[in-house]
């Protein structure tokens, strides 16, 4: 199902959300991938580019937990071998820090379709739970989200040497906490059977089954392309987000800021 609003009213405009929507799309355009990901036909050189771009700013599991940079990465040249064309490797021409990376990475977005998935889900749930938080305390809440995403992720493949990229762990946080905060406001989405069906449903069904398939992929059932999407991260994003979003249901309602 695909959310397309909810019958939640605010009290105050989110604009901590609308700039993290707004700082994502702009991260992105700045992106090697930007432009050849509309044509869908990237050059060696292109792929080579974007490789070295998301190795430096990207996070990946092994650097998080040994917190060690590698010796080689790609410089973004590409080269011809012995053994054919590729990304020719070189010692890293700058300094990385594993635990910041964790920060950069949740503003990149490997495709357009990535990038609008997730500022969908976080324009439509993240706007209450700001409202609810406050924007200070809700872009606390988002890093601490995607922090416990990342390195969730992190402790499930420590060796993997896969750069993490993406909004969604923090976002799955932010779908925790809504489903606990708000289980019986209204979402509007689109079913896809043949055509497009919208359809009204209480928010804890709606994100209790969004929840449920991407535990099911974190285990490799269901899809193919489990190893190329990091289901645990969205696991650890959402449940550190419903735990704390059970102190929000604790807390009064601040007024409007």
């Amino acid at each position: 199902m695909i959310p397309i609003h909810d019958v939640n009213p605010l009290r105050r405009t989110p604009w901590l959300t609308y700039a993290l929507v707004v700082a994502n799309v702009v991260v992105f355009l700045l992106m090697p991938s930007a432009a050849h990901t509309l044509t869908g036909n990237p050059n060696l050189a292109q792929l080579c580019d974007l490789q070295a771009f998301v190795e430096r700013w990207g996070a990946v599991p092994r650097e998080l937990l040994t917190n060690t940079a590698p010796a080689l990465v790609p410089t973004g040249r590409a080269v011809v071998g012995p053994q054919g064309t590729g990304c020719l490797l070189a010692p890293p021409g700058y300094g990385k820090t594993p635990v910041l990376s964790v920060f950069t990475s949740m503003f990149l977005h490997s495709s357009w379709t990535h990038l609008i998935g997730n500022m969908l889900f976080l324009a439509i749930f993240g706007n209450n739970i700001e409202d609810r938080l406050g924007r200070l305390r809700f872009l606390l809440f988002y890093l601490v989200c995607g922090y416990a995403a990342a390195y969730g992720f992190a402790l499930t493949d420590p060796s993997s040497t896969q750069p993490l990229v993406g909004a969604s762990g923090a976002i799955a946080g932010v779908l925790g906490a809504y489903i606990v905060v708000y289980p019986r406001a209204r979402v509007w989405g689109l079913i896809p059977v043949l055509f497009f069906l919208p359809l009204r449903v209480p928010a804890w069904l709606m994100l209790g089954m969004w929840f449920i398939l991407q535990a099911f992929y974190a285990f490799g059932y269901g899809t193919a392309e489990a190893g190329a999407v990091a289901y645990a991260a969205h696991v650890a994003g959402f449940v550190v987000g419903a735990l704390l979003g059970f102190t929000l249901r604790r807390r009064p309602r601040r007024g409007p800021s």
